[in-house]
């Protein structure tokens, strides 16, 4: 997914880096996760999808991944595709 979302080595595509990113995320890849999440949040290769970015931020932040971790937080200090939640976002921040 990261080669076709950037270019590398093949053409750019980012639908592509969403198929492969989904692929390697529905299998516990925590960095697909949370690439996923980003895809999804900012409408890069796949329709902008907030509820779907959390879910997969989550999927990666509870594994243990900081950038998944800093991103989720962003999203409950926001409202960004679940209620606004400073607790949660407190939390995850400091995870990260």
């Amino acid at each position: 997914g990261v080669c076709y979302a950037n270019g590398k080595g093949v053409a750019q595509d980012l639908e592509r880096a969403v198929h492969w990113y989904t692929k390697a995320a529905e299998q516990g890849n925590a960095d697909a996760q949370h690439n996923l999440g980003v895809c999804s949040a900012n409408g890069k290769g796949v329709a902008q999808d907030l509820g779907r970015a959390v879910h997969w931020c989550t999927k990666a932040a509870e594994q243990g991944g900081a950038n998944a971790q800093f991103k989720l937080g962003l999203c409950y200090a926001n409202g960004e595709g679940v209620a606004q939640d400073w607790g949660r976002a407190v939390h995850w921040f400091t995870k990260a």
